[in-house]
């Protein structure tokens, strides 16, 4: 599944620690996310689109 988790995360300014300590999960699950290694939970899926303001279906893209 391709997702825009590292570019939101950039645009915001942030690290991956960053953004994990946000998130309440670790550096090496973000890192994972955004190299499309790990699929996220929908409760983290939820969490990731309310941090950024958008929606899931904007984030990740299951088609791809």
């Amino acid at each position: 599944m391709n997702n825009r988790v590292r570019e939101l995360r950039s645009n915001s300014g942030w690290s991956q620690a960053e953004l994990a300590d946000r998130l309440d999960v670790s550096r090496q699950t973000v890192n994972a996310i955004e190299t499309g290694k790990y699929d996220p939970s929908l409760p983290l899926a939820f969490a990731i689109a309310r941090l950024f303001g958008e929606s899931i279906e904007t984030i990740f893209n299951p088609d791809a």
